[in-house]
């Protein structure tokens, strides 16, 4: 039976799967086309929307692993775009992803209702954009509810995982390059293409091994971060949970 640090630790990956692939999907390329916006433009404008509008040193100091000058350039360059006309339709890309690509997955309903108590009784403190994406209304068909809902997990996730980088001293581009990340939208991949992928200008410095393990116990510290979110599911609704998200990123 599993419990709330296992349960962070064993969801992390479809969940961060499952609520960020839309963000690269044939959906968001659409919005791009018709908005006529860059695609990191759509991204920010979009998944950071939920800020309001405001100084890009705002969204900035949310999306911590970013470069600022990268997040100002394509925030301000997609102002054309209202944030929230943005949001609503960051949000129905989401949508018609999960029913694109989990439409025929029959575990989304009960997912959707495990995870609504974890989304609704989680502190919001630290998380800026968990809190924003979560007073986004849910749609009512199971994919895209499921959908949006393990993208505003994956929003808590982040912002956690940010503070924890912050408090253990460690710059951004350290913290992407001395890990290999799971769960993204490229799957597996190592920290340079990470790296690369958040416009970090190279050459890289190879991190240190006193580096690499300093990172791994961030990485602890965020599981720790997020198991009391999980606390509201007994030992079975977390193992079915645990189970009905593999099953859902085998679909």
């Amino acid at each position: 039976m599993a419990d709330p640090l296992t349960t962070a630790i064993d969801v992390k990956t479809p969940i961060g799967v499952l609520g960020g692939n839309f963000m690269i999907s044939r959906e968001v390329k659409a919005l791009c086309e018709e908005y006529a916006l860059g695609p990191r433009e759509m991204y920010f404008r979009g998944r950071c929307g939920v800020l309001g509008e405001c100084d890009a040193d705002v969204v900035t100091s949310v999306v911590a692993f970013y470069p600022a000058e990268h997040v100002a350039q394509n925030w301000d360059g997609g102002r054309k775009l209202p944030t929230e006309q943005a949001v609503e339709l960051y949000a129905g890309a989401c949508h018609a992803w999960g029913r694109r690509r989990l439409g025929g997955f029959d575990g989304c309903a009960r997912i959707a209702e495990l995870l609504e108590p974890v989304v609704e009784k989680a502190s919001a403190v630290g998380a800026p954009l968990f809190a924003g994406w979560r007073a986004v209304p849910l749609p009512d068909d199971a994919p895209a509810r499921a959908t949006q809902l393990m993208h505003v997990v994956r929003e808590l996730r982040g912002g956690l995982h940010a503070n924890a980088v912050i408090a253990a001293g460690m710059h951004p581009l350290e913290a992407v390059l001395a890990a290999k990340h799971e769960g993204t939208p490229f799957g597996d991949a190592a920290g340079e293409a990470i790296a690369r992928f958040f416009t970090w200008p190279e050459p890289y410095e190879r991190p240190s091994a006193e580096v690499v393990a300093r990172r791994a116990e961030i990485e602890e510290t965020t599981d720790r971060l997020m198991a009391p979110v999980f606390s509201v599911l007994n030992a079975a609704e977390s193992d079915e949970l645990i189970g009905l998200l593999r099953l859902g990123h085998a679909h």
